[in-house]
């Protein structure tokens, strides 16, 4: 199996994250919310992608490309 350096730097991450936090998920987040509220405007804020527009149905020319419409 591959070893993939980025995957086991989060796991150790992970890992020291429970210990510090003796396994509570719940402490994990709050601990993770505290830290996220001090970097402010350096996290990224992802746009909402926009739904694609529905293409037009096929035409008489163009339904032996299309079977099954």
């Amino acid at each position: 199996m591959y070893d993939d350096p980025i995957v086991d730097e989060v796991r150790k991450t992970r890992e020291r994250l429970a210990e510090k936090h003796n396994f509570d998920v719940g402490a994990i987040f709050e601990d993770l919310r505290k830290r996220q509220g001090t970097l402010g405007k350096r996290l990224i804020r992802r746009e909402r992608k926009q739904i694609a527009e529905q293409g037009a149905p096929p035409d008489r020319y163009s339904a032996a490309l299309h079977p099954g419409r």
